[in-house]
């Protein structure tokens, strides 16, 4: 049977407009929803990322306290830049609030200028247990006028140090700021002066060889007397008439993993730090890091025989 629809034209239309309405209402509606889950979905993801990765502190106030005399730690530019001072009385050092495990950590520093024999400036890492500490070292020690700047690194795992390495530094350290850094991975562990690679620690755990992954560590700056050692064994005393001395630090920049925090960020191989291209130098690096091995180098642990008959096993497995 044919039925026929006594629907009007004018009918037709109006229901042919409601219904392109509804449907132009629908399809609006569905976009609108589509990109209010896409705008959850990235402020959820980057809010995960800001809790498991702690990205760049701004100032000193903000990330860091002073761990020892507090008058001879001078804040600058509203804590953008902080002055240490060495005077007959005290030293001085600060420390982060937090404790990391894993990832990159510089600053720049500009050292002591002129006769600065017998003192030390450091920037490290250090883990709470003192006995059993992980540990990383960027010392920089003191000079007569006119003689090179000495930067000492060492590395602590378990307690166990004794890893010294000294270069003594292609430019005048006290003349501007330069970058200090330290980037560590699962893998490995970088020095850097500058960008360029100073010292390499690789992962070698699969041979019996200790590598520092398991305790978290504050990052710390000190400016304190060490004449008994710091220049030339200590043959070079401090010249207290040349105090005060002063150290300057700026652009705290941390990236890493806070403890405590999420669980997942330390072993998350997400982190830019563990991606493939950071587990081994570039060719770039690796020229410069053997340069600096080959021209600026004047005691490395490895090579001092009458500390290590048999160089120790992680000389030997390379880096």
């Amino acid at each position: 049977m044919l039925r026929v629809n006594h629907t009007t034209r004018s009918s037709q239309n109006n229901t042919t407009t409601l219904r392109t309405k509804f449907y132009n209402h629908m399809v609006v509606n569905m976009i609108h929803l589509k990109y209010h889950v896409m705008f959850v979905l990235v402020f959820v993801f980057l809010n995960l990322s800001l809790i498991s990765v702690y990205g760049r502190p701004a100032t000193f106030l903000q990330d860091f306290r002073v761990t020892w005399s507090d008058s001879h730690v001078r804040q600058i530019n509203g804590g953008r830049a902080i002055q240490l001072v060495l005077d007959q009385n005290s030293g001085c050092g600060f420390a982060s609030n937090k404790q990391y495990l894993f990832g990159r950590f510089s600053m720049k520093i500009k050292l002591i200028p002129g006769d600065s024999a017998g003192t030390v400036t450091a920037f490290y890492m250090i883990s709470e247990n003192f006995n059993v500490r992980d540990e990383f070292d960027f010392e920089f020690l003191g000079n007569r006028s006119g003689q090179p700047y000495t930067m000492q690194t060492n590395i602590y795992i378990n307690g166990q140090g004794n890893r010294e390495q000294r270069i003594n530094l292609w430019f005048d350290p006290s003349q501007a700021f330069h970058t200090y850094s330290i980037r560590w991975s699962h893998q490995n562990v970088v020095f850097y002066v500058d960008e360029v690679p100073v010292r390499v620690y690789k992962n070698h755990e699969a041979r019996g060889i200790p590598f520092p992954k398991r305790q978290p560590m504050g990052v710390y700056s000190t400016l304190w007397e060490a004449d008994d050692w710091a220049t030339r064994g200590g043959l070079e005393k401090i010249d207290w008439s040349k105090a005060p001395f002063y150290a300057y630090y700026s652009d705290f920049d941390i990236e890493g993993c806070p403890v405590p925090g999420p669980s997942t960020c330390p072993s998350n191989p997400n982190n830019w730090w563990e991606a493939a291209n950071y587990q081994q130098l570039t060719p770039l690096e690796a020229r410069t890091y053997h340069w600096v091995r080959a021209t600026h180098m004047i005691y490395d642990y490895c090579t001092d025989k009458s500390r290590n008959a048999v160089p120790p096993p992680e000389c030997l497995a390379g880096f």
